[in-house]
């Protein structure tokens, strides 16, 4: 599991730009699965028998896009300006190195030094339109053979293991749910299922809306990374999950209130194996489970998912064990349903 993991992590894959993933995952799927499909908004549909036919369609999914940036203007003077490609805190983005375009040409994300800046700004956070990305061109023309409006931009950082089983990279949100349902992939199954591996999450779930439509399950479980913020400057309810607490069953987000059904399969499976969990305790977040409960007729959904620390940063921090635990349950889920 852990080296599929720095695998998937170190492809850039931002929002919209999801190639280079996809293609990772349906060279592996097909080396199991009896069908691989890509649909026209680029999300990756696995269909994999098992031993049984299940009463109702199930369908796990995890989203290959990664936070980033996209380039929006080259200054005379080669600089690039640029947007968010999803939901990222502005404080973790400076000074960062990163990778920009098809050619991952190197870049590095600054601003206006502090000395210059006026003594009154210097305590707020930096305007997106103050910042701009070096990539040590010497002007617009020189920039432009290397980079294109519109190209993608990713987070550039070295994946490691530290600590008492910690991983650190970026975009395990949400390639760590995509290696939980290549895990699945390459083992044998109790029930036929379903896999989607959707694009665009970052920015609104739109790869969720054609991959609900065509899958058409009664049961969806959104596997993903979640947002731990067990810190020393958070107390109580504040900390919504901790990282080393086992697998995140959330009851509800900001744009979805789960299945109590199937939650309770989840959490009963949990308990009877000795698998530990934990729930949300801040309701926080969207997810493609918005839009699969949502789709057709409604279908029920529930999600699964392995606390991380610094979400959508360029360094990502989650525990293996937690990670490990989440296939297991995932596992057990499809033999209750079985």
């Amino acid at each position: 599991m852990l080296e599929l993991l720095k695998e998937l992590c170190a492809i850039d894959g931002v929002a919209g730009d999801e190639g280079k993933v996809s293609d990772y995952i349906k060279s592996f799927a097909k080396q199991y699965a009896d069908e691989v499909a890509v649909d026209v908004m680029g999300n990756v549909l696995v269909y994999k028998k098992g031993t049984k036919t299940p009463k109702e369609r199930v369908v796990l999914c995890a989203h290959m896009d990664e936070v980033g940036f996209v380039v929006t203007y080259i200054t005379d003077d080669g600089y690039l300006k640029f947007g968010m490609a999803g939901s990222i805190d502005k404080r973790v983005v400076l000074g960062k190195a990163v990778k920009v375009g098809r050619r991952g040409t190197e870049g590095v994300i600054g601003c206006k030094p502090a000395y210059i800046v006026k003594p009154e700004n210097l305590s707020k956070p930096v305007p997106m339109d103050e910042m701009y990305i070096d990539i040590g061109a010497k002007d617009r023309d020189s920039a432009m053979k290397l980079v294109c409006l519109g190209d993608a931009v990713a987070f550039e950082t070295d994946i490691r293991e530290f600590g008492d089983g910690l991983i650190k990279s970026k975009a395990i949100d949400d390639r760590f749910g995509c290696v939980a349902l290549l895990e699945l992939i390459k083992s044998d199954l109790p029930i036929d299922c379903m896999f989607a591996f959707t694009v665009q999450e970052e920015v609104g779930a739109r790869g969720a809306f054609t991959a609900a439509y065509s899958t058409a399950p009664d049961i969806a479980v959104i596997v993903e990374g979640t947002s731990a913020a067990d810190l020393p400057s958070s107390h109580g309810h504040k900390k919504v999950c901790k990282v080393g607490d086992g697998v995140v069953i959330p009851f509800m987000d900001s744009g979805t209130i789960y299945d109590k059904e199937i939650c309770e399969i989840l959490t009963s499976a949990a308990e009877k194996n000795n698998i530990p969990w934990q729930t949300k305790t801040y309701i926080a977040g969207v997810t493609d489970a918005s839009v699969f409960q949502r789709t057709r007729s409604g279908i029920k959904v529930a999600g699964i998912a392995a606390p991380i620390r610094n979400l959508h940063s360029q360094s990502c921090v989650g525990k293996v064990s937690d990670m490990e635990t989440v296939i297991r349950l995932l596992r057990l889920f499809l033999e209750e349903l079985a």
